[in-house]
């Protein structure tokens, strides 16, 4: 039998605690984040709710970044634990990156949150946002980086194109990528403010979603292309980390 490579054990391993803590997130108070949902009733129990988080986030997610895993080495990104990559660029400039990206979404909140009547973002409360930190980190990742550009760029520069272009190919996907991630918020946004259509959201919120996600994003690509998937993960997680666990409680 084969033996598992280090790359794959790890990404075993990212799969089952974005599952556990996915399960763990349901369970914790959210605060005031969704006041719209405040008085309803659940669809289940929140037990069977966190089982449910927790198998899809298994099989789904897990199935996806697996698929985007082995198509990201087909087309030569960085491997997971890649030996050319140093634990600096895999875990030091990631987190570096994060902790920057995190303090400029601080200061565009602020800034861009005078053109509506809104006011600034509101953040879960802690402890819930820094589950909710490691759980976007590993599953938005998952899917918008992982899964969604190698699978992507491979059906259209290694099939359509037959290995041509994949550079060019890269960053169509990468800003593809970046702009579902960024829609990807809108339902939680509508639900937060209890709007029914997208038309309801202020044009100024709506370009601040898409601006500072889609920064993110792009900054997530680059590396996760550049020195393996935990890069993203880093960056995610430690955008978030500043964003709503250190903003949400100033």
């Amino acid at each position: 039998m084969e033996k598992l490579s280090t790359s794959i054990k790890i990404y075993i391993g990212l799969v089952i605690i974005l599952a556990v803590l996915a399960a763990i997130n349901v369970l914790l108070p959210q605060g005031s984040l969704l006041p719209t949902l405040e008085g309803q009733e659940l669809p289940a129990p929140k037990p069977v709710l966190a089982l449910v988080n927790a198998g899809m986030m298994l099989i789904l997610y897990g199935g996806l970044g697996f698929l985007g895993l082995k198509l990201s080495q087909k087309l030569g990104f960085a491997n997971i634990w890649d030996p050319m990559v140093s634990n600096r660029q895999r875990f030091l400039i990631p987190a570096l990156v994060g902790i920057g990206l995190g303090v400029f979404l601080v200061l565009a909140d602020a800034i861009l949150s005078s053109f509506h009547a809104l006011g600034p973002i509101p953040h879960p409360p802690f402890p819930t946002s820094l589950v909710a930190s490691a759980v976007a980190g590993i599953g938005e990742e998952l899917i918008f980086r992982l899964f969604f550009i190698p699978f992507w760029v491979w059906l259209i520069s290694h099939v359509i194109l037959k290995k041509k272009w994949q550079n060019q190919v890269f960053w169509i996907v990468a800003t593809l990528s970046a702009l579902a991630f960024a829609l990807g918020h809108i339902p939680a946004v509508m639900v937060l403010f209890g709007w029914k259509t997208i038309g309801e959201i202020p044009p100024a919120l709506m370009s601040e979603i898409i601006l500072l996600n889609g920064i993110v994003s792009i900054f997530a690509a680059y590396y996760f292309r550049k020195f393996g998937f935990l890069a993203p993960v880093g960056i995610h997680f430690w955008t978030d980390v500043v964003w709503h666990v250190v903003w949400g409680v100033i």
